[in-house]
């Protein structure tokens, strides 16, 4: 036991520093993150000298268990490749420069707009792809404009991470969290949608008073070219986004497991981008541009704090502190808890710990609640710091790269300010409803 803590310990430590002090690292012409590297090396060190072994890794990635992480990151990864390619084709573009076309000069209805118009995607595509595709955009429109662009980044970001909680997809932590408990789509939905609705409106209120003195100024937005969309790509990508999402929310009537619908649809995508590609002789280039962006550094990184999580299990600690949070006020307890420990070795390895802390609730009465508030929790955590999500992450590195100056303090600032009654409030909600 003693040196699987040291080992959890250690790697959570080096998680962080490696993310402040050096979040990547120069081979020959690759820039390389290191924090799945150190994930990698602890979980390597935990099956040398702590309390799991890689046959135990093995057990599990091969059992037809809903929770096996080989099906979590394939049902991920398919959805982003979904959402990568719509992005590719030009459409959440389109839709954010269509959004700034259609305003006059109040800079509160743009921000309305955009706030909302991130919601609305998020829910159905994924926080990360949405921040990465409007952050450059706001960075863009903001200083064109000659208005302060903080208003604007702070509602996406924490618009993006309120509204993937509503559905399953919209966060790989609620796919972990929820398939770990054998919640499907539409049990989630029925769960989750409330909270989620509720907590937006007081985000949104908040929000509108953080930043009223500065959404009062007039906007004087520069005109932007608008790309043409080519309506067959976009077709098809609708298409396959809508349908997939059509079998997700009916998987558990026709008896399928959700990786089979979101894989049978990537690969369906994946042969007309291959085949669009040879008749348009455009050199792969959609083709190459949809894989490139793919977040493949999420494998090493899932995969090696899973063992690393699946170490601490075997070791007993999780009984311990199972016990240390008690029975009572059960979904404050693990929604609050989970969101601060998102700040500590982010919100992907903390639900992979909290799914099995979950498991080994003292009673499972209470089960589901622990489930429900901690995806709350790892939602919600990415506003506190950048280290709380993958998404923080590349959020602040967009805004470095468009020297737009967003620092920790002023990230805490903010995010502290927004995080404290949209977290109660979905809790609240949540407890009502459970």
């Amino acid at each position: 036991m003693i040196s699987t803590i040291i080992i959890a310990v250690i790697t959570a430590i080096l998680l962080i520093l490696s993310i402040l002090l050096l979040p990547k690292i120069r081979i020959f012409k690759l820039n390389i993150s290191t924090y799945w590297i150190v994930a990698l090396i602890g979980a390597i060190l935990m099956m040398l000298f702590g309390d799991t072994s890689l046959n135990d890794f093995i057990s599990i990635a091969v059992s037809s268990d809903e929770s096996n992480p080989i099906k979590i990151l394939i049902l991920f990864f398919s959805m982003t490749f979904l959402s990568i390619f719509l992005d590719e084709v030009g459409l959440f573009s389109y839709l954010a420069k269509k959004a700034v076309s259609l305003v006059k000069n109040k800079q509160i209805v743009l921000f309305l707009i955009i706030y909302f118009m991130v919601a609305i995607l998020t829910i159905f595509t994924s926080n990360d792809i949405v921040i990465l595709t409007f952050t450059p955009f706001i960075c863009y429109f903001t200083k064109a404009s000659n208005i302060n662009p903080i208003p604007y980044l702070v509602g996406e970001f924490v618009s993006a991470n309120t509204w993937s909680m509503m559905l399953l997809i919209g966060n790989p932590t609620n796919i972990y969290l929820s398939l770990s408990a054998s919640i499907n789509f539409i049990n989630y939905f029925k769960v989750m949608s409330i909270p989620t609705i509720i907590a937006g409106i007081v985000q949104i209120v908040v929000l509108l008073i953080i930043f009223n003195k500065y959404l009062k100024e007039d906007l004087h937005p520069s005109e932007y070219g608008i790309k043409k969309l080519n309506k067959l790509d976009l077709c098809i990508g609708l298409f396959c986004l809508i349908g997939c999402l059509i079998l997700l929310i009916i998987s558990n009537i026709i008896g399928l497991e959700m990786y089979i619908f979101s894989l049978s649809f990537m690969i369906l995508l994946f042969i007309y981008i291959i085949i669009s590609s040879i008749i348009r002789k455009n050199h792969f280039i959609l083709f190459k541009n949809t894989l490139k962006r793919l977040p493949y550094e999420l494998i090493p990184f899932v995969l090696g704090m899973e063992i690393i999580v699946l170490g601490i299990t075997n070791s007993g600690i999780l009984n311990n502190i199972s016990t240390l949070f008690g029975d009572s006020n059960v979904i404050f307890n693990y929604g609050i808890s989970s969101c601060l420990m998102c700040n500590i070795i982010n919100n992907i390895p903390m639900s992979i710990l909290y799914s099995s802390l979950c498991n080994v609730s003292i009673n499972t009465i209470y089960y589901l609640k622990c489930v429900y508030s901690s995806i709350i929790g790892s939602n919600i955590g990415a506003f506190i710091t950048p280290l709380g999500a993958l998404a923080g992450i590349m959020f602040t590195n967009l805004l470095d790269r468009y020297n737009v100056k967003y620092g920790f303090s002023k990230f805490i600032k903010y995010g502290i300010i927004v995080a404290i009654p949209t977290l109660f409030t979905a809790l609240l909600v949540l407890s009502i409803i459970l």
